[in-house]
């Protein structure tokens, strides 16, 4: 990660977890938000004045959008503007349709010209923002994003950046738990306790003065204002301990600050032949982008021959094992491999070569609450048109990609509700995916050193190697740290907890025919 002029640290030491807004921090969509209130005002104002009797005043970006509704629910944004003009709507109900002169109505105006244009026109993300979270995950931070919006989830799978954060809590959550807008830091301190981090060890990043403030009326430990563009003292008067112009002014600190650049594992393949001398290699890999390459749809990610014969050659000589997020038997199906051991659903579910002996599998207790949460989703979303309702073995996922995007409200709400009843559980995210799973202490790292441990593997004389490419994989190579090997798949530098890369997949092939030899010396 390169820094345009480092202005802000946050110590890795004193920090568990960076909490993000997504509008103007994440995602520049606070401008096509803008976009659409002044569209959706203007045309409800010039209505209005013309039966009123009065001249037309527009909304203004410049002096209305920011201090009535940026940052705010959807309606408590409408009901703050139009306050300030003086106008009393009555506030109707959900059942509204969009133009309906009540605080619903123009409500879903607003909300409709806005999905519109991000269908049509996409999000565009801030990248210095995205290298601060890789960087802050990479140091061991916690990852979560907050919003007002009910759109939050649409946006992120069409940028795709879901998978980035351990938490979400938007304006779905804020409805049903009750969470009140901003300056209240009610979302913020959700998001802290799904972290399970207490606020003064938590950062919030802010481009908004309600946001700001927010943060400051948590308690958090760090908050950051963005002004990009001006504004820089109104952030620090209402609270922010430092303001950036950009987060690329952001940076994390800590033992990796010192580390060297990165060097290619084919390039100093001597240097690991070294690191393994005397050792028995153990190679586990993650599936996706490092077996395969990403594609658009899971469905469609599919193992090269000739990467299935490197798998297949490795295995004679070493143990080879894949550790993915998908389900069991889905990982079986793609990789199609007898000789090898496989840990689905994050190591929750594992399988191997005839004989293997699974020892106290993570997960099992889970399953009667996975059960009861399965049917309340087939009852309650099953007739929704394009929705699937898919059942894995440690988890629900829900998969709304074709689903019209005006009912992934709907959806969410519905994922949420049941999760709250069933406290044992956890909601998480993937592209167009809501998935409940256990809700434990787990992840590849741990998952890793479980696997090694069913194996016998977890000794002195083997050498664990890692290689993955998603920013989930960086629990692995942290847990390798003085231990193994990680070895990330990347096609762009960014602050990694591996000691080396490989660009692609096909690297990732040559990369294992290169340790045949090295793990026959060594069987």
């Amino acid at each position: 990660m390169t820094h345009k002029k480092a202005t802000c640290s946050i110590p890795a030491t004193d920090f568990d977890a960076v909490i993000f807004d997504l509008d103007g921090v994440v995602t520049d969509t606070a401008s096509v938000h803008a976009a659409a209130w002044k569209r959706m005002f203007d045309d409800f104002l010039s209505r209005h004045a013309a039966r009123e009797g009065v001249s037309f005043r527009p909304f203004e970006i410049e002096t209305d959008y920011r201090p009535h509704v940026d940052g705010k629910p959807r309606l408590d944004g409408l009901r703050s503007f139009l306050e300030s003009r003086g106008i009393n709507l009555p506030e109707g109900g959900p059942e509204d349709p969009p133009g309906a002169e009540t605080i619903h109505g123009l409500g879903k105006s607003k909300n409709a010209d806005f999905l519109d244009q991000i269908q049509e026109n996409g999000a565009k993300v801030y990248n210095s923002t995205v290298d601060l979270i890789h960087s802050a995950k990479t140091h061991g931070l916690k990852t979560a994003v907050i919003s007002s919006s009910k759109s939050c989830a649409m946006i992120l799978d069409s940028v795709n950046l879901s998978d980035l954060f351990d938490v979400r809590v938007d304006g779905v959550d804020s409805e049903i738990l009750g969470i009140p807008g901003k300056p209240a830091p009610d979302i913020f301190l959700e998001a802290a306790r799904q972290l399970r981090v207490e606020p003064e060890r938590a950062v919030v990043i802010e481009d908004a003065v309600s946001g700001v403030r927010a943060g400051r009326a948590g308690k958090f430990g760090l908050v950051v204002g963005i002004a990009r563009a001006g504004g820089r003292e109104t952030l620090r008067d209402n609270g922010a301990h430092a303001v950036v112009e950009d987060l690329s002014e952001v940076c994390v600190v800590g033992d990796l600050e010192t580390m060297e650049p990165l060097p290619s594992a084919l390039d100093v393949f001597d240097r690991i032949s070294r690191e393994a001398a005397g050792k028995t290699p153990a190679i586990f890999l993650d599936y996706d982008g490092t077996l395969s390459p990403i594609v658009e749809s899971p469905d469609l990610a599919v193992m090269a021959e000739d990467m299935r014969e490197a798998v297949i050659a490795l295995s004679r000589h070493c143990p080879v094992g894949i550790i993915s997020g998908r389900d069991l038997g889905d990982v079986q199906d793609k990789v199609g491999i007898d000789t090898i051991v496989y840990a689905g659903s994050h190591g929750f579910d594992i399988s191997g070569p005839k004989g293997l002996q699974v020892e106290d599998t993570v997960g099992e207790e889970f399953l009667p609450a996975l059960d009861k949460a399965e049917t309340a989703l087939s009852q309650k979303l099953g007739a929704l048109p394009g929705l699937l309702v898919e059942r894995k073995k440690f988890a629900i996922a829900i998969h709304y990609r074709r689903v019209d995007p005006e009912k992934v409200e709907r959806v969410e709400a519905v994922v949420d509700e049941v999760a709250a009843g069933h406290p044992e559980l956890r909601k998480s995210y993937g592209k167009k995916i809501f998935e409940l799973q256990p809700k434990t202490d787990w992840h590849k790292g741990k998952a890793l050193f479980s696997l090694l441990r069913t194996l016998k593997l977890d000794r002195q004389d083997v050498l664990p190697f890692y290689i993955g490419d998603d920013v989930t994989d960086e629990d692995a190579f942290r847990a390798l740290k003085g231990r193994g090997i990680g070895i990330v798949v990347r096609d762009r530098p960014y602050e990694t907890a591996a000691a080396y890369s490989l660009e692609d997949p096909d690297e990732v092939r040559r990369f294992l025919v290169q340790l045949i030899p090295l793990c026959r010396r060594s069987s």
